[in-house]
């Protein structure tokens, strides 16, 4: 079995619903991000995926979320966005892009403020 993982980043600004704190607040973060995936076989060459084609997938993933205000993006309309949720967002739809016979993601952190970090994997 073969695990690799990618890292990348954004900012975003939220607040959470409910919270008793200063979090309740609108205020932003530059999250990183780091994704999982394994799997059996490589390729050819050697390869169990393209780190190029990570990027562009998480990229794309990361281009609804980046620069925006979590709350009102669809994912976060009926849950807070917290870093488990969006751990749990990300996963899905990195799993939905990148998913298939040769590899999977496994595992999606997300780190909040360094030091903290929620992960979410099934």
């Amino acid at each position: 079995m073969f695990e690799v993982s990618i890292k990348s980043h954004f900012s975003a600004a939220h607040h959470l619903k409910g919270y008793p704190g200063a979090c309740a607040s609108f205020h932003g973060h530059n999250w990183e991000i780091e994704v999982f995936l394994r799997g059996c076989d490589l390729d050819d060459t050697g390869i169990l995926v393209d780190f190029r084609d990570l990027k562009v997938a998480i990229g794309a993933v990361l281009d609804d979320i980046d620069h925006a205000d979590l709350n009102e993006v669809e994912a976060f309309k009926e849950q807070n966005p917290t870093s488990e949720n969006i751990a749990r967002f990300l996963y899905g739809e990195l799993s939905s892009k990148l998913n298939c016979d040769r590899y999977n993601i496994t595992k999606v952190s997300v780190h909040e403020t360094p030091g903290t970090t929620a992960s979410y994997w099934e």
